[in-house]
């Protein structure tokens, strides 16, 4: 058993993974491990150098790709060939390209090791689309955090408004769509409940809501040994 567990957060585009991934990572002073970064990292890259679908091109963009997750006073960023992408993968269109490149076999061993190593000795909340089924099997505490489409579009609708993109609310509704359909019925990995994890929908839930239901559930599961007094 770890000193320290591995809590993994599936659940699909816009549920608040990233929100409540960083706040249960702070409060446990431990490694936020935001998985779907790195997949629009790798999205960024191939699009950032005319990826067209072939798997041949494919493979000699990854090989000349270096991503890595920073912490830089307590915030996540992300960095691809020395490049600072934090902001620039925020887009629906990196996102939609992230939700079927993390299907493909190559994209996918490129960056299970590096998430699998990252987490080897535990303290880690990672977040993502398959972190308690595939990435992370053998982890401690599982949730699957998910919302109604209507509630996810609106989060995100407000989200991209407030980072001056024009979207329209239609228009992100319909990208979500896009990507539920595209990770749940994609033939590697699918989004799935873990069988092992702690379900919660957060529509109509306040963001401290669900952060406190997920404390809950940490201090119940994991030894009181292993989580510090001020945090139990």
């Amino acid at each position: 058993m770890r000193e320290e567990p591995i809590i993994t957060i599936d659940g699909p585009a816009g549920a608040g993974k990233s929100t409540i991934g960083r706040l249960l990572a702070d409060w446990l002073s431990f490694l936020y491990l935001d998985t779907g970064a790195l997949y629009r990292a790798v999205a960024y890259h191939l699009t950032c150098n005319g990826y067209t679908g072939k798997e041949g091109e494919l493979a000699e963009l990854c090989r000349r790709m270096q991503v890595k997750l920073c912490n830089k006073a307590g915030d996540l960023r992300v960095i691809v060939n020395d490049e600072d992408v934090t902001m620039k993968i925020r887009t629906e269109r990196i996102g939609l390209l992230a939700s079927r490149i993390s299907a493909l076999p190559l994209v996918r061993d490129l960056l299970l090791s590096l998430q699998r190593d990252t987490a080897a000795e535990g303290g880690v909340v990672a977040e993502g689309r398959d972190m308690g089924t595939v990435v992370f099997p053998d982890a401690e505490i599982k949730f699957f955090l998910d919302a109604s489409v209507q509630e996810r579009a609106g989060r995100r609708y407000h989200e991209l408004l407030e980072r001056g993109d024009g979207v329209t609310l239609c228009a992100v509704e319909s990208d979500l769509l896009i990507r539920d359909r595209q990770d749940t019925e994609r033939p590697i990995a699918p989004l799935i409940v873990p069988q092992d994890a702690v379900r919660i929908d957060s529509t109509g839930k306040t963001v401290s809501e669900v952060v406190d239901l997920m404390k809950a559930v940490i201090n119940r599961r994991w030894n009181s040994h292993c989580i510090p007094p001020e945090i139990a």
